[in-house]
C-alpha cells in the first residue's frame, strides 16, 4: 500500500490524512463536519469534499475510525470483543460502498469488553491504542485515554484485552455548570493552575469518595482558601483524582501511556506523577499510527 487516506470521523469534527508507505503524513485537513451535520447519504459526498486538498491518485485506500461506525454515522460498525490486535480488528472491518470518487472505503470497528456482566464500548480510541503501541515498540502495558468519556485500557501480547470508561469529562461540565459549585467558579476556566490542580488531586485521594470531596470547592470558596480563579483546576484535580483513585496504580507496574491533546495529557500527566508513576505521551499522531498500521495488517 504506497499511500492511504486516513481518518478519523466523531461527532463533532473531521480529520483526515494522506500518509505515504511508511506512516509519515504527507498532507492533512481537518473540519467542523462531524458526523451529527451529516444527512444520510451525504456521507460520501462530504468525504470527497474534505479530501479535495490532499492527492488522491487512482487506486488510493479510506480507512476511518471514530464515530463514523456508529448507528448515527455512515455504516454502523459492529463491535468487535475483546481480547482484539490488529489482525481481529482488521477481519471486522465495515466495507462501505463509496462509488468510483473514494474507490476502497472501510470503517474501522469499535471494541466492546465485558465486566462482571455489564458491557463497555469503545470507538475509535482503539485505534489510539494500536497507534501507540506501534509508535512506542510497545505489547503491553496500561494507556489512558482522557477525554468526556476517559478510557483506561489493558494491552498485553499486543491485544487490548479490556478497557473500562470514566465519565470523568462529563462529570466536571456537570459540577462546573449545573451544581452549586458554578455559583463560585468564574465564566471561564482560565489557565491551569498546576498548585490547586494537585491539591484538588490529594483532596481526592484523601477523601476517598467525590460524592464528599467535591463540596469542599464550595468550601474552601467560603472560607476564602482559594480564590475564584483557582476553583476550575481545584475541581478538575477533584474529578480527575478520583478517577486514578479508582484504579489502584501501583508505582511498580511500569509506565502509564497517555494519549490525547496537550492540554488534557498534561494533567493527568502532573496527577500520576504525583502517584509515583512513569508517564509517557502520545498525541494526536497516534491516531494516523494505528489507521496505517491497521492497512498494512490488512495487506499483508
Amino acid at each position: 500500500m504506497k499511500q492511504l487516506i486516513a481518518v478519523d470521523w466523531g461527532t463533532s469534527s473531521l480529520r483526515a490524512a494522506l500518509l505515504d508507505g511508511q506512516g509519515r503524513v504527507l498532507a492533512e485537513h481537518s473540519s467542523a463536519r462531524g458526523i451529527l451535520t451529516v444527512a444520510p447519504g451525504e456521507f460520501a459526498p462530504v468525504l470527497v469534499a474534505a479530501c479535495a486538498d490532499l492527492a488522491r491518485p487512482a487506486g488510493h485506500f479510506y480507512l476511518l475510525s471514530g464515530m463514523v461506525g456508529s448507528r448515527q454515522g455512515w455504516k454502523e460498525a459492529p463491535y468487535c470483543p475483546c481480547p482484539a490486535g490488529f489482525a481481529a480488528i482488521s477481519a471486522r472491518l465495515a466495507w462501505v460502498e463509496a462509488g468510483a470518487q473514494l474507490g476502497r472505503c472501510a470503517i474501522v470497528p469499535g471494541l466492546s469488553h465485558e465486566h462482571l456482566g455489564v458491557p463497555d464500548v469503545m470507538r475509535g480510541e482503539e485505534t489510539q491504542v494500536l497507534g501507540a503501541l506501534d509508535l512506542l515498540g510497545l505489547d503491553e502495558g496500561l494507556f489512558v485515554l482522557p477525554g468526556t468519556h476517559s478510557k483506561w485500557v489493558r494491552v498485553r501480547a499486543g491485544r487490548i484485552e479490556g478497557f473500562s470508561t470514566f465519565m470523568t469529562g462529563e462529570f466536571y461540565a456537570l459540577l462546573r455548570k449545573h451544581s452549586i459549585l458554578a455559583r463560585t467558579m468564574p465564566a471561564e476556566d482560565g489557565a491551569l493552575d498546576e498548585q490547586a490542580f494537585k491539591q484538588g488531586v490529594a483532596r481526592a485521594w484523601q477523601a476517598g469518595s467525590l460524592l464528599h470531596s467535591a463540596f469542599s470547592a464550595r468550601t474552601l470558596s467560603l472560607f476564602e482558601r482559594l480564590p475564584a480563579a483557582a476553583l476550575p483546576s481545584y475541581l478538575s484535580g477533584l474529578v480527575i483524582g478520583e478517577e486514578l483513585r479508582s484504579q489502584q496504580l501501583d508505582a511498580a507496574q511500569g509506565p502509564v501511556v497517555v494519549i490525547g491533546a496537550p492540554e488534557l495529557t498534561r494533567r493527568y500527566e502532573f496527577a500520576l506523577r504525583d502517584f509515583g508513576l512513569t508517564v509517557r505521551c502520545v498525541g494526536a499522531e497516534a491516531t494516523w499510527r494505528g489507521l496505517w498500521a491497521i492497512a498494512q495488517t490488512l495487506e499483508s
